[in-house]
């Protein structure tokens, strides 16, 4: 048996502790750039916003004149998408996920379904845009209304969530489910008693992060139709709407500087929707995880 070679080893240990230093300070430059950066753009929108951060800016429509501009009708417009979002993706994304982990056999099958429904996560916001486009305001003739937005973005977020809860589901030990078992239960019974309750930290988690970056989209509901400018709340889900983040868009493409303090005012509001949601992600995670 060879020994190992103490002057080799020696010799080579000076190198190996300065690689692993530069590599040390690669890793600690980028993030203190990351944090520049993130700091820098926060600086920039909270100055800039802040002189337009008020109640009227929550209380009016949107204006030609940048001192009467409000976000009132892009925040009820969002409210309104994500409340047609939400439950449908959730019901479909979590019905995907139990059956592709409790009931489909494996076969190359269900590897081609799992493999499609990973790369689907990936696919560009655009292309989801365009899907909408074609069959819910062309082929059943929705309109450009929030039914179809929501549809929308509830395509768009649905591959996250299936994956989130496979591997939620997947994570819950075979011994809970035998146990169940041999109590007798059904396997009905046992995903609905025992598999979910343990799973559901980590569905909401997924969940809530994917509805996070679908209430911050822009390019499918431009698509798909949704107005830039709005001066009324919609009363249904078959009116027009538009949503924070195209409001944004409009008011930082309009020629006037006022509208650049407009925009940053509207970035705070849509910065504080996204900080209030991961924040529930994370209450949520830490509050009920469990570790087996």
């Amino acid at each position: 048996m060879k020994m190992i070679d103490r002057q080799l080893v020696t010799k080579k240990m000076s190198g190996r502790l300065a690689l692993n230093q530069t590599f040390k300070g690669i890793f600690i430059a980028a993030t203190v750039l990351t944090l520049i950066i993130l700091a820098i753009l926060l600086y920039r929108i909270f100055t800039q916003g802040s002189s337009h951060f008020s109640l009227e800016f929550f209380q009016n429509y949107a204006s030609r004149r940048p001192e009467q501009s409000g976000i009132k009708a892009a925040v009820v417009g969002s409210l309104w998408v994500m409340a047609v979002t939400i439950p449908i993706a959730l019901i479909l994304s979590v019905g995907t996920a139990i059956y592709l982990e409790e009931y489909a056999k494996k076969s190359k099958l269900t590897s081609f379904i799992q493999t499609n429904i990973s790369n689907l996560a990936g696919v560009p916001s655009i292309v989801f845009g365009l899907l909408g486009l074609t069959v819910f305001v062309r082929f059943f003739d929705l309109g450009r209304s929030i039914l179809a937005g929501g549809l929308t973005m509830a395509l768009l977020v649905l591959p996250v969530i299936v994956v989130a809860s496979q591997e939620a589901i997947r994570a819950v030990p075979k011994q809970l489910r035998e146990a169940s078992y041999g109590m007798g239960a059904t396997k009905w019974q046992t995903i609905l008693r025992v598999v979910l309750p343990a799973a559901i930290p980590g569905i909401v988690t997924g969940s809530i992060l994917a509805f996070s970056r679908a209430i911050g989209e822009t390019a499918p509901l431009l698509v798909v139709g949704a107005f830039a400018f709005v001066n009324y709340l919609p009363q249904s889900v078959m009116d027009s709407f538009t949503v924070m983040p195209i409001q944004i868009y409009n008011w930082a493409g309009r020629p006037q500087v006022e509208f650049q303090a407009v925009a940053a005012a509207g970035i705070i509001v849509l910065f504080i929707f996204l900080i209030v949601m991961n924040s529930v992600a994370v209450f949520i995670r830490n509050k009920f995880q469990k570790r087996y």
